[in-house]
């Protein structure tokens, strides 16, 4: 059996949507699983809607994803060039081919004659003119003009391009891994273009050489590119290579989150979550687009997720690293059916990775999250904040928004909590207790504890009356993490202070 070779094949067009690094993903994960080789390959033919820095964003999210190709523009490789727009010598050779064969011709028709025709085609009730053996002997191209006058069009270098011919009355059929088999008739299929006015090939034409040339064994791509797939099968029995035809996976679409059609950036603007692995900003539409990386979310978390939107194992287990997934892929299990988006169901995966965490790894992206909003914290703090908070959380900038307590003194706290359990009778003993806390030298949870139990045990209180008061006045609130090693993370003297401060507060609040 062949080394089996895929290929990663976006357009630098804008940034790279999650569908299209699903399928960056599938193709590494059946690589990696049969000891292949993953390439990367930019097709960047369409120079009109060419985007600056897109090449450069798909190298990144990839990179950032841990599903680096082997082969690709940066890191070259035996089957370059990588990039399209540098393969053009190429596809002019294999072009002539096609035109010697007979199974290509060019057409000079103008966009202007093309625009009539379609406007005469609508006047008589069709609203879907094509381009195909029907009408072709009507337009100007080499099949309906004489030999001279094609030869004197060319010598003079009138503007045209190259289509494929299609004759009708033959079935196309093909398998595949996903769909099983398809099948489609010629009748459907128009003559495309294979050579634009421009020079440049079509995606169509550059595909199949590019794939035949770099030895690519699989495709696997979204199901926007089933209806083509006829085509390129026709290519590749016009240029004899039907042989080593690679086999085909059309992956199910990405679902916006009602399930009702492909998710969007619109969807995303929507329901307030990113389509996009990393952050990007479109200066021409002075538009910036929210990035998962920058929305606090682990790649391997991200990774996870997305294997799971189309594709599952067989098993209950849900939580993979990217070893376990090259391990567990199949691509015979991949779904036929389109896969909803659940934001939910991501911030879930995130959450499962930060706990697996080790607090010490997690400390430096704790430490990123607070010296962004302006507090610089040690190692040891971000550590221990990322115990207490990982299991509550599930995104990165949740350990700022839900423990900022543990860097700022409390301005807001939760009435409803201080109107219930404060007792103005009991300040004195409150008071004590702020004593008792700023003489405690052990300044950890477990003596901490010891110290406020024998307070409570001394004045005949119990954790009902203690805690609540304790936990309000240090973060504001009643919810969060362990009190005692809450107190211990924000310190003695901070602890203390906030203590006296929030005994004030609260005889305000329930005086009011």
């Amino acid at each position: 059996m062949s080394t089996v070779r895929v290929r990663f094949a976006p357009s630098p067009t804008g940034p790279l949507h999650v569908g299209g690094l699903r399928t960056a993903l599938y193709n590494y994960l059946l690589a990696r699983k049969t000891g292949g080789f993953f390439v990367l390959r930019i097709e960047d033919t369409d120079q009109k809607r060419y985007v600056a820095g897109a090449e450069e964003y798909i190298m990144e999210a990839l990179e950032w994803c841990g599903i680096s190709p082997d082969e690709s523009p940066q890191k070259g490789g035996n089957y370059g060039p990588y990039r399209q727009s540098e393969r053009r010598d190429i596809y002019a050779e294999y072009l002539k081919k096609l035109l010697a064969n007979g199974t290509a011709y060019h057409a000079f028709d103008t966009e202007a004659e093309l625009n009539d025709r379609r406007a005469a085609e609508k006047e008589k009730g069709n609203h879907n003119f094509r381009y195909d053996a029907s009408t072709r002997m009507s337009m100007r191209n080499s099949l309906s003009l004489k030999k001279s006058e094609v030869e004197q069009l060319l010598v003079d270098g009138t503007p045209h391009v190259i289509r494929f011919r299609i004759d009708p009355g033959n079935t196309v059929n093909f398998k595949d891994s996903v769909r099983e088999s398809v099948s489609f008739q010629t009748e459907e299929l128009g003559d495309q273009v294979l050579m634009k006015a421009d020079g440049l090939p079509t995606y169509h034409l550059a595909n199949i050489v590019d794939d035949h040339l770099m030895e690519i064994t699989h495709v696997i791509r979204g199901e926007e590119w089933l209806p083509s797939t006829a085509l390129h099968v026709l290519l590749y029995r016009a240029f004899g290579w039907e042989d080593s035809m690679p086999a085909f996976a059309h992956l199910p679409l990405l679902l916006n989150p009602n399930g009702k059609g492909k998710l969007s950036k619109r969807d995303g603007a929507k329901f307030g979550f990113p389509v996009f692995p990393l952050r990007w900003e479109d200066a021409a539409k002075q538009e910036v687009s929210a990035g998962f990386r920058e929305e606090g979310f682990l790649p391997g978390a991200l990774v996870n997720f997305l294997a799971f939107l189309g594709w599952n194992p067989g098993t209950e287990q849900e939580i993979f690293s990217l070893e376990e997934l090259i391990e567990a892929f199949d691509i015979e299990r991949i779904n036929k059916s389109g896969a909803r988006f659940d934001i939910e169901k991501g911030r879930w995966f995130n959450q499962q990775y930060l706990m697996a965490h080790m607090d010490e790894e997690l400390a430096p992206l704790v430490q990123n999250e607070f010296n962004k909003e302006g507090y610089d914290i040690g190692t040891d703090t971000a550590a221990a904040i990322a115990g207490l908070l990982k299991e509550r959380i599930h995104v990165l900038p949740e350990f700022f928004s839900s423990g900022s307590y543990f860097v700022k003194a409390v301005t807001d706290y939760d009435e409803k909590t201080i109107r219930k359990k404060w007792k103005t009778a009991n300040r004195d003993k409150f008071d004590q207790l702020a004593d008792v806390l700023a003489g405690q030298d052990d300044w950890s949870a477990a003596p901490i504890k010891a110290a406020v139990v024998a307070f409570m045990e001394a004045n005949e209180l119990g954790f009902g009356a203690v805690l609540p008061i304790i936990r309000v006045a240090i973060s504001g609130s009643v919810q969060g993490p362990d009190a005692f090693e809450m107190l211990e993370v924000v310190g003695r003297e901070e602890s203390v202070a906030r203590l006296r401060n929030g005994y004030d507060a609260f005889e305000k609040i329930k005086a009011q």
